[in-house]
């Protein structure tokens, strides 16, 4: 409901990350309103970086489908990279939320410790990438699966990674 708005994505999901992380940890069972309530400061924290990560994987879209159009040999590579930019656009980011919601306190190194949660091994990140691709796929036998599955799962995916690392 809150990740509508087109740059209001990122700040949800890291308020459904801290909600989840609260449950998690506390048994907090308040989970929908938790979201609410934590919401607003993923917003002033997350607003900017969220616009500017609004616009890249449009960009990255819009290159694959003008490339697809093409019959040039380099299109193909060139897709590929566009398909590899995206991927890991969407590893970090759920990262980057995860991280914001487990510590929401410290922002100054949210960056820094998303990069090392996404990409700091393999195996990490493609089961990260694959949470992410995977959960909406299997909730749409669901009716509103997909909309409520599909971004907490990958999230409750990141969290325990994070909570393996200590």
């Amino acid at each position: 409901m809150l990740a509508v708005g087109v740059v209001t994505w990122l700040p949800a999901l890291a308020a459904v990350a801290a909600a989840l992380d609260r449950w998690q940890r506390d048994g907090d069972s308040r989970v929908f309103t938790g979201v609410l309530g934590a919401f607003p400061r993923f917003w002033r924290a997350l607003w900017r970086h969220a616009l500017v990560a609004t616009a890249a994987p449009v960009a990255m879209l819009c290159a694959i489908a003008f490339l697809a159009g093409r019959p040039e040999p380099v299109a193909i590579p060139l897709i590929a990279v566009q398909v590899g930019g995206l991927a890991a656009f969407a590893v970090y980011h759920l990262a980057l939320a995860v991280v914001a919601g487990h510590d929401p306190a410290d922002a100054a190194s949210w960056r820094r410790r998303a990069l090392v949660l996404a990409f700091g091994s393999p195996r990490r990140g493609l089961t990260l990438l694959a949470a992410v691709v995977l959960a909406p796929v299997l909730a749409l036998p669901l009716a509103v699966g997909p909309l409520l599955f599909g971004p907490s799962l990958p999230v409750l995916c990141g969290l325990a990674f994070l909570e393996k690392r200590g």
